[in-house]
């Protein structure tokens, strides 16, 4: 018999998702995004958060913020998140995040926070079209990584999904945390996170309606609720050659093919790539295909989104109870973090 006394005690991982509530929902995604984070909430501890002070560095209509954050959140839920088996939660319901930005911002380096990425290209941006280097920059967009940071410290997550162009976030997430531990490791040591980049496998990116990846900032995108009708009329805008129906056609260079790919299943991939590589299959039965095929997958979500949309769902209270888990999580933090710095002694 083997003796497991003195055996390392493994501690299960913290896996933490933030989701910013900046427009609609849609298929990129739902895809890119939604599906893969929902599939690994099952493999640790894992939180999602709606990140509704992010969005203020933009955002400044008061009733689509709401708006937004409600329809984010309905999304994910609608999507599969299982609010029993993950802590879902806004970020503005847990106050002391922004206690902990100001007590870390006192130990994070200017320098650090002029090399984020969204700063420097808000200033490249202004330097191209001949304007004042910072003009236009509001302190939210340049202190917007120690806010990440601390959305990820406070719930001590060891892990953070993210696509590549946002994994510089968690390398300054590990920084400040690596700061902090340097000053006052003796009172509280901070986790320090690392980046988890899904494999290229895992997400994929959809081409938009003008063939372009699909992104709000392009315009080009396909909202994930659009009622049956509306959502053919804007499948039937997906640009295509002219290729003849009768002529054989390359599938892989079709954006209405890509997106089938995504939706249908493999046996039904299969056989319309084989038919359009025969030929005698027009791209206007394309569409049609990929039209029915997005209505058979949307419509279920689609009734469930409207269900958590209706005043009185449970929507709110889902965040709610998400929110007070979070908040005692975050005060046990904030807690230990105050007495380190010799506030609280």
């Amino acid at each position: 018999m083997v003796s497991t006394e003195n055996a390392p005690v493994t501690r299960t991982k913290t896996s933490l998702t933030g989701i910013k509530p900046t427009g609609e929902p849609h298929l990129g995604n739902l895809i890119g995004a939604i599906e893969p984070a929902i599939a690994m909430a099952g493999e640790n501890e894992s939180l999602y958060f709606i990140a509704d002070y992010h969005a203020l560095t933009t955002a400044r209509d008061p009733e689509q913020l709401h708006h937004w954050t409600r329809a984010v959140a309905a999304t994910w839920l609608a999507a599969g998140l299982d609010p029993a088996r993950t802590i879902f939660y806004k970020q503005s319901d847990v106050p002391e995040t922004f206690e902990l930005t100001w007590i870390l911002s006192c130990i994070t380096g200017k320098g650090l926070m002029n090399r984020a990425h969204a700063y420097k290209a808000a200033r490249d941006a202004n330097v191209t079209a001949g304007e004042e280097p910072d003009a236009g920059i509001n302190m939210g967009t340049y202190n917007y990584p120690i806010l990440m940071a601390v959305d990820i410290l406070i719930m001590e997550a060891d892990l953070v999904p993210v696509g590549r162009d946002q994994a510089q976030h968690v390398e300054i997430a590990a920084d400040i945390a690596g700061s902090f531990n340097h000053v006052y490791g003796s009172g509280y040591r901070f986790r320090v996170p690392e980046a988890v980049i899904p494999a290229e496998t895992t997400g994929h990116t959809l081409p938009g309606l003008d063939g372009r990846k699909m992104s709000k900032s392009y315009d080009n995108y396909i909202p994930l609720f659009l009622p049956a009708p509306k959502l053919r009329k804007l499948v039937r805008r997906i640009p295509t050659d002219s290729t003849p129906v009768e002529a054989p056609k390359d599938p892989d260079s079709s954006a209405v093919f890509q997106i089938l790919a995504q939706f249908a299943a493999d046996e039904v991939v299969a056989d319309t790539r084989a038919r359009l590589e025969a030929g005698g299959v027009g791209w206007g039965d394309l569409k049609n295909q990929l039209a029915d095929v997005l209505e058979e997958r949307l419509a279920p979500m689609r009734e469930r989104y409207e269900e958590l949309m209706e005043p009185g769902s449970d929507l709110d209270d889902v965040l709610a109870h998400g929110g007070e888990i979070a908040r005692e999580r975050a005060r046990r933090v904030l807690g230990s973090v105050r007495s380190a710095i010799g506030i609280d002694r």
